[in-house]
């Protein structure tokens, strides 16, 4: 089944299975040509593509307007209508990170470490790209651009499954990859886009043991459940972004306030937003910072404690402790010193980020040392948690796991190494 017959298929008439084992096979046999394919013809690829996003501005915004229009009928979220709205500024953002992800070194083939064993063999350990990456992602169309991005760049082919509602909008960037793919006379088949939003889809994707290597979720906490849950392939993926910044006693009060105001309130629907705030009982002057987050649109649930500082505070529960709130909602109670903010940390936190406000060095470094977290920050803002801010060029997805990749995961980490050994006749004895 050729891309152009898929995308004319009626949705109803579309056999899920044989649909994706169809796109991994041209993906795996892409796959290949890619792990081969020298980093100025990839870097052309995304260069062309960034092109043809910005002559398809238009065509690519009303696209946008009719899927913001739809989701606006279907009661989306204002967090999940923030992700999905596209305007000229956000649209320029994403053909500069394809431009800037042309830019990057290119990890495959880099010699990670050489040794010479006893007997003369000399072993290497060399980058090559994990293969084929299924892309499951919700609302966010930037991530079509992204995600193909990424693992073009990284030598693997994707096979990208937007959600439903973002579905115009991922078709239209989509058109410009291809259109920068052909400019640089590499294979359609490098970046595809699943062509149905049936659910049937992505339960395809997860049971594609052979035809895809790894699946990245990009979603609400729903959909990375199920991946983990039903994936018969390696999943990399964080559940929650449930962030914490603490206000330790030894806090700059100008600092404090513009901290947690930017951690909480700068885009309350990103997965590095604060949640919940930690004010230790030794900060002298807790009330600004309570204030200046009301006054900025915040919902503050706080303890006892808390909400006698200001009669618009509400009251928290224990599920707020635990909750992504997504929104313009933030939890906050007191703590006596680091190591309640620490033992707080550990027993509500999801290993996203947390980050701590502080001009004492030495309760920073405890702190940066002993919070198990993919990030831990020091007197900035956890909105900070994003590839292309960490100079990555862009991410394919945070990893809260311990293997394999932790945190913004970008090139390196979409790729693998291999042994390499040479040698000059040796036999083991």
């Amino acid at each position: 089944m050729t891309a152009a017959a898929t995308l004319a298929a009626p949705a109803a008439s579309v056999d899920a299975d044989a649909l994706i084992a169809d796109m991994g096979r041209r993906a795996r046999a892409a796959a290949r040509i890619l792990a081969r394919t020298p980093t100025t013809e990839k870097a052309e690829a995304l260069r062309a593509a960034a092109a043809a996003i910005r002559a398809g501005e238009t065509a690519i915004l009303a696209a946008n307007a009719g899927d913001m229009a739809r989701g606006e009928a279907n009661g989306l979220s204002p967090a999940m209508l923030d992700r999905l709205k596209l305007d000229p500024a956000r649209l320029a953002g994403i053909a500069a990170g394809l431009e800037a992800v042309a830019g990057l070194d290119d990890p495959v083939g880099k010699v990670i470490d050489v040794a010479t064993r006893p007997n003369g063999l000399e072993l290497s350990r060399v980058r090559v790209p994990l293969g084929v990456v299924g892309i499951i992602y919700e609302s966010r169309p930037n991530v079509t651009a992204d995600a193909g991005a990424l693992c073009l760049m990284a030598g693997n082919a994707a096979i990208l499954r937007g959600g439903s509602e973002a579905i115009e909008s991922s078709r239209a960037i989509h058109a410009a990859l291809l259109e920068g793919l052909r400019a640089a006379g590499l294979s359609e088949d490098a970046i595809q886009l699943v062509p149905v939003t049936d659910r049937a889809a992505v339960g395809a994707m997860l049971k594609a043991d052979g035809l895809i290597d790894i699946i990245v979720p990009r979603g609400g906490k729903s959909l990375v459940a199920r991946v983990q849950a039903e994936a018969r392939v390696p999943v990399l993926a964080h559940l929650d972004g449930i962030n914490h910044t603490y206000i330790d006693g030894a806090a700059d009060p100008a600092k404090a306030v513009a901290l947690a105001v930017n951690a909480k309130m700068r885009r309350t629907g990103v997965c590095g937003a604060t949640e919940t705030l930690l004010i230790d009982r030794a900060y002298p002057d807790p009330l600004p910072v309570l204030t200046n987050l009301l006054d900025a649109g915040c919902e503050i649930r706080g303890t006892k404690e808390i909400q006698s500082l200001d009669p618009r505070i509400l009251p928290a529960g224990e599920e707020d402790w635990d909750t992504e709130y997504l929104d313009g909602i933030c939890s906050v109670t007191f703590v006596s010193g680091v190591n309640q903010a620490l033992n707080h940390i550990a027993a509500h936190a999801s290993h996203h980020t947390d980050a701590i406000v502080t001009e004492d060095a030495a309760t920073a470094e405890h702190f940066l040392a002993e919070v198990d977290s993919a990030i831990v920050m020091w007197n900035a803002s956890t909105q900070f948690a994003d590839g292309g801010e960490f100079g990555l060029g862009a991410e394919i997805g945070i990893s809260t796991g311990r293997l394999h990749a932790r945190g913004p995961v970008a090139l390196e980490g979409l790729t693998t190494y291999k042994w390499i050994v040479r040698g000059t006749g040796q036999i083991r004895p």
